[in-house]
């Protein structure tokens, strides 16, 4: 055979093969055996002559399989089904009829420790995935292609890949705990015409479940969505809080393991209402009585921002429609009794502030969790960290967060740190207090523009830091429910929204300020609280008044 002819002969016989790639498999699912274990190819065309192999065994595509795009092969169509809630495109058992079988020569199994996964074109690879050495595989992990780089975060089966999307020109309401978050959730739930769908972590606050009540009352579809399993079960108060809002009509469901279906995060730890899909309020708090007081008692330091945008809250809507929906989806467990909770007089310092104009970006763990790598990285000037706490990283360094934040000081950026002093953040031999020495060890050391402090409580007459919020210059501000650990970012669902809009800087930089300067340095904490109430109040006032004139 002529060789121009042996060239063009190979050439063609690769072209199926070499139209699709290996976007995604798990080769260490949750099942028992791994009967549900699967791979992904992208690409559109004709399938056949595409052949999948692992070195012990192969598959191939029967005569005449088309792909419009995306191709999901599984080894057992009924286990892959009974985990995910819908049929693969194929499968290699041949367990339900409905599903094409793949052609197998050996066994084709996908070894949980070490093995490879190969497209090849006749005897021609023209794809191959190796683990250890490509990834490094753990059980329930969905191994995935982007932009040709495997893995470019954690995703664990079930878990959605929502990509990061900027609004522009958005009025948001700003507000912080325990200042002024009751009223604006009054506000926001009150104004609710259509639909209420909420997402939250824990709810044991008796006035929040009367708001979503009355808003049932009078027409309002109300759909709520909790962890199924916090750390320490869930509470009598959350059971009683359940029952509640049942007994009145309101649909509440957890996300935790049900059956063969695993829990598709470690923690739904999100905190966000979605109203009539125009707006989404987003807080770093629990519906707790702690985390959203009413207006005049003590509570929580926490942030919070209501979106009065259809883009964002269109955004958080598919991402509850999509957390709310699948096989670890089920009925809040009921009963318990409420607590009888007495809270102590707090004078509010902050009140509300509504900004227009500002850029919106969404931010979910674990999906789009690196936006606050971004944000951290983009300090010119300044950089205000308010958090619950800060652990280090698995390999002992600081976690991501803050390595990021420590080289944003050594490029010159002021870096504050301010972290909370609840006695289970500061009475272990490795927590909030060391953490915070450590920082202020390595500024001396390195003679950076960094300074950490665990915040008095009781000069700010706070129960605790529990936000986990950042400040950027004076042009940006992040408000989530991530906590600065490796867990939180990796495999919670969490949600936030970074906020580019100077008058929020400088909104939540003041909270940061109180907070910081409460207890001052050798002087009288409550007397230096009420100076800065006083200038924060005055600034803001004056704020109003030149925009008022303005108009």
């Amino acid at each position: 055979m002529p060789r121009a002819l042996l060239l063009v002969l190979v050439l063609l016989l690769a072209l199926p093969a070499g139209a699709f790639e290996i976007v995604a498999f798990c080769p260490d699912p949750y099942l028992s055996g791994d009967p549900d274990e699967y791979f992904v190819l992208a690409g559109a065309g004709p399938l056949d002559g595409v052949t999948v192999a692992d070195g012990e065994g192969s598959v191939r595509f029967p005569a005449g399989a088309v792909s419009s795009g995306r191709v999901v092969v599984a080894r057992d169509a009924a286990a892959y089904a009974r985990v995910h809630g819908l049929p693969p495109d194929y499968e290699i058992a041949g367990s339900d009829p409905a599903v094409p079988d793949m052609t197998a020569l050996g066994d084709l199994r996908l070894a949980n420790d070490g093995d490879s996964l190969m497209l090849m074109a006749g005897r021609t690879v023209v794809q191959e995935v190796r683990w250890p050495e490509d990834v490094q595989t753990r059980q329930g992990q969905v191994h995935f292609l982007r932009a040709g780089i495997w893995d470019p975060h954690p995703r664990m089966i079930g878990q959605s890949d929502f990509a990061p999307v900027t609004y522009e020109d958005v009025a948001v309401t700003l507000f912080v705990s325990p200042d002024c978050s009751y009223e604006v959730f009054a506000g926001a739930i009150g104004s609710a015409r259509q639909s209420i769908d909420a997402n939250v972590y824990e709810f044991t606050h008796p006035g929040i479940a009367r708001m979503l009540v009355e808003a049932a009352g009078r027409g309002v579809a109300v759909d709520l969505l909790l962890e199924g399993g916090p750390v320490g079960g869930i509470s009598a108060e959350e059971k009683a809080v359940v029952s509640y809002l049942t007994e009145n009509g309101v649909p509440v469901r957890v996300m935790t393991t049900q059956g063969d279906a695993h829990a598709r995060y470690r923690f739904d730890h999100a905190k966000y209402l979605v109203i009539d899909g125009a707006s989404v309020l987003v807080t770093s708090e629990n519906f707790k009585e702690s985390g959203v007081p009413e207006t005049g008692l003590k509570g929580n330091r926490g942030w919070g921002a209501w979106v009065q945008d259809a883009g964002v809250a269109g955004y958080f809507l598919e991402v509850y429609e999509t957390d709310s929906t699948g096989g670890d989806i089920g009925p809040a467990p009921s009963g318990g009794a409420p607590a009888e909770t007495g809270r102590s007089a707090y004078d509010p310092v902050f009140a509300p502030l509504t900004v227009e104009g500002a850029a919106v970006t969404p931010v979910l763990s674990p999906e789009t969790s690196d936006l606050v790598l971004a944000l951290i990285a983009g300090a010119e000037e300044r950089l205000l960290i308010e958090q619950a706490y800060i652990t280090n990283s698995t390999g002992g360094g600081p976690n991501r967060f803050l390595a990021e934040a420590i080289n944003a000081s050594r490029r010159g950026v002021a870096v504050q740190v301010v972290l909370d002093s609840s006695w289970f953040n500061v009475e272990g031999e490795n927590d909030n207090d060391e953490q915070a020495a450590w920082i202020n060890a390595l500024a001396r050391s390195e003679s950076l523009p960094l300074e950490a402090r665990c915040i008095d409580l009781a000069a700010a007459n706070l129960e605790k830091v529990h936000t986990k919020g950042v400040v950027v210059d004076n042009s940006s501000v992040l408000i989530s429910s991530i906590n600065w650990n490796d867990n939180s970012p990796d495999f919670n669902r969490e949600a936030g929204v970074i906020v580019v809009h100077p008058d929020a800087a400088r909104y939540f930089a003041a909270a940061f300020e109180a907070d910081w300067s409460a207890g001052g340095e050798g002087g009288n904490g409550a007397d230096v609280r009420l100076v800065c109430a006083a200038l924060i109040v005055l600034a803001f006032a004056l704020l109003y008044a030149v925009r008022k004139i303005r108009r």
